[in-house]
């Protein structure tokens, strides 16, 4: 069997992975529709490559608001691999204590809200942090793991603790230890990691999941949609509804964020005679 073939025969076997944890994953749009309908927002969070899963769920074709991703380019940011801004540092920034929390000093948090920390390893500090962190407000955390790669893996946090330490929910990718798929012959590491493949499956069944239940719910999401699709006018008007209540969930997380100030205290009144 050629490569390609073997690839695509273990990615067949994350599906069947992420197809037995249906249960967990319609639990995870329960609690995420729950979430949108109540006016809030899912807030995702993956350091390193697991930015990838963030940015699939939203903003891109097929997605929808409701969802609030916290990218942040120092943990992320990979395009220059070496000097300022790269690899190195970002490996080091995951696993600074404190960063996690300095990150969410800017929202004003709910108990309404509901959260998607992906990490493979589930052993850096930030997302296991950040978790941890969204428990203490009340926040339901459903974690996005591979669960083979992270049983095997040690936490860099110093108390031991793994990222499904703080999850409510837990979902697998079903990638192998190590990521890797595939053994080259006369190579001694493999290649081709899984994770990725299985976590966009994960998410856009809990994004599909999450779409019915807003629907059944009576109020069907803003959904992006290409203009070969729906037409050009009704694709214009779908991304710029979409994005606009994108902007008007989002104002809710920054407007009585911290110390309060005369800003907040009179939002729904204040008028220009008041200035």
């Amino acid at each position: 069997m050629n490569l390609t073939s073997q690839y695509i025969q273990q990615s067949r076997a994350l599906l069947n992975t992420i197809e037995a944890q249906a249960p967990a994953i319609q639990q995870a749009a329960d609690w995420f529709s729950q979430t949108i309908l109540a006016g809030r927002m899912v807030h995702l969070f993956g350091s390193g490559h697991s930015r990838i899963m963030v940015e699939e769920m939203w903003p891109r074709y097929g997605s929808f608001p409701g969802f609030n991703p916290i990218v942040e380019l120092s943990l992320s940011f990979h395009n220059l691999v070496v000097g300022a801004n790269g690899q190195r540092q970002a490996m080091f920034l995951e696993n600074v204590p404190g960063l996690a929390q300095r990150i969410l000093r800017n929202y004003d948090l709910s108990n309404l809200d509901s959260a998607l920390i992906i990490s493979s390893s589930g052993c850096n500090v930030v997302p296991i942090e950040m978790a941890e962190l969204f428990q203490q407000k009340g926040v339901k955390v459903v974690a996005l793991i591979t669960k083979q790669h992270a049983d095997k893996s040690t936490s860099k946090r110093a108390d031991g603790k793994k990222l499904s330490d703080f999850a409510d929910l837990i979902l697998d990718t079903g990638a192998p230890v190590g990521d890797a798929m595939i053994t080259v012959p006369g190579l001694d590491t493999p290649v081709a990691p899984g994770s990725t493949v299985g976590g966009a499956v994960v998410v856009n069944c809990i994004k599909a999941e999450t779409a019915q239940r807003l629907t059944e719910a009576g109020h069907p999401p803003n959904v992006l949609s290409a203009a070969n699709v729906v037409g050009s006018e009704q694709a214009v008007t779908l991304f710029e509804s979409a994005y606009d209540e994108h902007a008007h969930r989002l104002a809710r997380l920054y407007q009585n964020v911290g110390i309060p100030s005369y800003v907040s205290d009179q939002a729904d009144t204040l008028t220009p005679e008041h200035l």
